[in-house]
Formats: C-alpha cells, sequence, structure tokens
C-alpha cells in the first residue's frame, strides 16, 4: 500500500510519532487516518506512562491574559530539564493550557487534565500533555495553576 508523503507528515507533526510509527499506523490501517491516529495516541500514552515516575524538576510559569483583560491565568508546567522548557512545543503547551484554565473553573490540576481540550474535542489537556512528552522524550506535566477573574 503506497502512503501519501505529506499525509505522513502531517500525522507525524499532530502525534509528535516517528516516520516509521506513523507509516506503520497507517499501513495497518489501511490508509484510515483516524484509526491510524487512533493507535499512535494509544502508543503515546504508553510512552508517557513509562515516564510518569521521573521528576519534572524543570519548566516554567506561564501567564496568560484573555482578551479584554478580564480573565486571565497562570500555569506552572513540569518538565525534567531546561532545555526542554525553552522549546517551542513545551511553551505551546504551556500557552494552550494556560487558554484552556480561562475557559472554566477547574477544581485541580486533575480535572483540568481530564477536560475536553477547547480547540479539539476529541482530545483532552491530558492528550497534548502526552504529545509533548512523546516529542520531547521528557516527563511533563502540569503542577499547578490559578485562574484570576474579575
Amino acid at each position: 500500500m503506497s502512503i501519501n508523503v505529506k499525509v505522513i507528515r502531517d500525522l507525524r507533526e499532530e502525534t509528535g510519532a516517528g516516520v516509521l510509527e506513523v507509516k506503520q499506523a497507517l499501513e495497518t490501517a489501511g490508509g484510515d487516518i483516524a484509526k491510524a491516529k487512533q493507535e499512535l495516541m494509544k502508543k503515546i500514552s504508553s510512552k508517557a506512562a513509562k515516564k510518569a515516575d521521573r521528576t519534572a524538576g524543570d519548566g516554567l510559569v506561564y501567564a496568560y491574559i484573555h482578551a479584554g483583560g478580564k480573565v486571565g491565568s497562570l500555569v506552572l508546567v513540569g518538565c525534567e530539564t531546561d532545555f526542554v522548557s525553552r522549546t517551542d512545543d513545551f511553551k505551546n503547551l504551556c500557552k494552550e493550557i494556560a487558554m484552556q484554565i480561562c475557559t472554566d473553573d477547574y477544581k485541580d490540576v486533575e480535572e483540568l487534565n481530564n477536560a475536553e481540550y477547547i480547540k479539539d474535542a476529541g482530545k483532552t489537556i491530558r492528550d497534548l500533555v502526552h504529545e509533548v512528552t512523546a516529542k520531547t522524550g521528557e516527563k511533563v506535566e502540569i503542577k499547578n495553576f490559578v485562574k484570576l477573574s474579575i
């Protein structure tokens, strides 16, 4: 079965999986992108679970103020090294989480992790974290957050 290189590249960028993993998932799914993505997400979750016992002693505190200045958030996202905390993938994750926090009154980190991602109803915040874990090869976790609003 011939798989379009653009499809492989797009799915790789979206999931953070390796080229061969993406190609194999597409072949196994018979070219069905949705099924291949689902299979890749299972693998990504498995990889993240293997890193769960590591210490995320570095990271970023990210601040977000929503348009109009009536609501904002601070989020502390941890990772293992300062190298990863400076990557665009990690910074983008922090921004997406901080924006998500502004959308609802989450009680704790666990509730936030289980929340449906505002930009893609098929994902949770935990899925976003696992994707960055897979891309960076390090444990990434939301450690704390606060929402401020008028």
